[in-house]
């Protein structure tokens, strides 16, 4: 009889063992099904800017592919907005979070408290951190990965147009960006680099901000070449502020070069038609793709990344190799 109890206990012990590991292993298929079910939030700049639009637009396709589900909270160019959009996503608790920052310094508080909250973030097309103190690639610690484009890289590429322009060099303009954008501080920090590296002269004479928009570039080129005739070459921070400047310099029987960035339509055509001496090829959609992929890496743990720098080549353009920059924006 005692040994009969004893073969009974053992019995349902191991009937315990096999029933728990069961449990365990459907935890695990149900864990493993959970990352086939993914849902995304991303906060973009502004719908109503070309570039971000079309690095949204690159994400939207990606996740698409890979079957995530995105929620998409367009800050409108608002930094305050930006913060409450952050807010409500972080109450709804996606799997992860693509965040393209209005303002990158206000940026750094928002990744603080997705970090709280235990949502990885990817940050897209701009630098999180105050870029005049934070190295692009010195991604801020927060951050699963920044995938962007190497703004430094850019601004020495057009700094490189500018100098095959203006050999002997000469009195220069700069159409900024604005005010609070990475971007403005970092397409003109290596950008009069090639020029000294060969003893040549680029003179700024002024600088006035574009804000992006053709328009307000159109406005800003006028009043610098009314009070700087002289003015030889504009080198402005993005296509679509080229394209503007370049009708003003046209208006103004000016034989100033212009020179852009980004590789837009507006820009390409600009370069074909001559109105722009060159542009810097970049790829958004392409940059949004890549930057959902990296954010799917890591949530299902296809691929671990920690703070990484993921970026792409951008090419000088100019009539010789046009037909090299298919625009994406």
């Amino acid at each position: 009889m005692a040994r009969r109890h004893r073969l009974a206990a053992v019995a349902a012990a191991f009937t315990a063992v096999a029933l728990a590991a069961g449990c365990g292993q459907a935890g695990e298929a149900e864990d493993a099904a959970g990352k086939d079910d993914l849902t995304v939030g991303v906060s973009t700049l502004g719908e109503s800017f070309p570039f971000p639009a079309a690095v949204t637009k690159g994400i939207k396709a990606e996740a698409a592919r890979l079957g995530v589900e995105v929620i998409e909270l367009d800050a409108q160019g608002k930094a305050q907005k930006q913060s409450s959009d952050i807010q409500d996503l972080i109450g709804q608790q996606p799997d992860g979070v693509l965040l393209l920052p209005v303002d990158s310094s206000v940026a750094t508080g928002m990744v603080d408290n997705l970090k709280r909250a235990d949502i990885p973030t990817v940050a897209a097309a701009s630098q999180v951190g105050d870029p005049k103190s934070r190295e692009l690639d010195d991604v801020y610690p927060d951050l699963v990965a920044l995938a962007t484009q190497n703004e430094y890289a850019a601004g020495r590429t057009a700094g490189e147009l500018a100098l095959e322009a203006l050999p002997e060099g000469g009195p220069i303009a700069v159409v900024e960006g604005t005010a609070g954008f990475a971007e403005t501080h970092q397409r003109y920090r290596d950008f009069e680099a090639p020029a000294k590296e060969k003893g040549v002269e680029l003179e700024v004479v002024a600088r006035q901000p574009g804000d992006w928009l053709p328009e307000k570039a159109q406005s800003a080129c006028q009043n610098m070449l009314a009070a700087n005739p002289e003015v030889t070459l504009f080198y402005a921070e993005s296509d679509d502020m080229g394209v503007g400047c370049a009708k003003a310099v046209k208006a103004a029987g000016s034989d100033a070069v212009v020179i852009g960035v980004g590789g837009s339509k507006l820009g390409i055509d600009g370069v074909k038609s001559g109105d722009l001496y060159g542009t810097v090829c970049y790829k958004p959609e392409d940059l949004g793709a890549r930057a959902m992929k990296v954010l799917h890496e890591q949530l299902t743990g296809a691929k671990k990344h920690d703070a990484e720098f993921v970026t792409y080549d951008t090419p000088a353009i100019t009539k010789d190799n046009v037909g090299e920059c298919t625009p994406q924006w």
